[in-house]
């Protein structure tokens, strides 16, 4: 009876302990607020140099920064506590994000400023500040390598009396034919070729031939149209 009556107060003060909650000061709240703002500052720089979609969105970009900050608030305030965390990670666990992402880049800047934020808010400064520095030098890398090499989509429309001349200005770049439509009054092409600069002279050439109704050049990603 009595080593029941010990086991029981010993849980009970290992509940206490655990529910108690565990001080922080005000310094380091500071000091990992203006830590994650300075990484999302640095996040938002990295992905309004590396964009290279259509329409930049500045609101979008900034939530990167708003993201970071956020998250290293929550890191910092269930690791006051245990039973806290374990119902936050309960609560968290029940969001659902419905918005379609259309560049699969972003999530991984979402990823990026979620990772950087936990990493602040447990006060791991030296991991979120050279991952993150890692992860930008990367990310401007690969961003160059893209530019170098873009793939477009060139659709030409013109009637039967222009296709030798066409397929005479065809010849001089490196394409893919990827549709063809043949109606009664003309031919509609779209062909696939890649683009080392922004030398687009070539398509004056393509418009200005006798026959052709309208070239138009557009820059996708393989799976859609910028």
């Amino acid at each position: 009876m009595g080593e029941n009556v010990n086991f029981q107060d010993l849980f009970k003060k290992s509940m206490l302990h655990l529910e108690a909650f565990r001080s922080i000061s005000y310094i380091d709240v500071l000091l990992g607020l203006f830590a994650s703002f300075g990484i999302g500052l640095f996040i938002f720089y990295i992905y309004k140099k590396t964009f290279r979609g259509v329409v930049y969105s500045y609101n979008y970009n900034v939530t990167f920064v708003l993201m970071t900050m956020i998250t290293a608030l929550i890191i910092m305030t269930i690791s006051t506590n245990i039973i806290l965390s374990l119902g936050m990670v309960g609560a968290l666990s029940i969001v659902r994000f419905r918005t379609a992402v259309k560049d699969p880049l972003d999530i991984v800047y979402m990823f990026w400023s979620i990772s950087a934020g936990i990493a602040t808010g447990a006060k791991m400064y030296p991991v979120a500040l050279i991952g993150s520095v890692g992860v930008g030098l990367a990310l401007l890398w690969l961003s160059r390598r893209k530019v170098r090499e873009q793939p477009y989509l060139l659709i030409i429309r013109h009637s039967e009396t222009a296709i030798s001349d066409v397929r005479i200005q065809l010849r001089k770049l490196t394409y893919t034919l990827k549709s063809k439509t043949v109606r009664k009054d003309y031919i509609e092409m779209t062909i696939e070729i890649r683009l080392r600069d922004d030398n687009t002279a070539f398509v004056n050439v393509l418009s200005a031939i006798e026959g052709v109704n309208d070239v138009s050049l557009i820059n996708y990603t393989g799976d859609y149209a910028q």
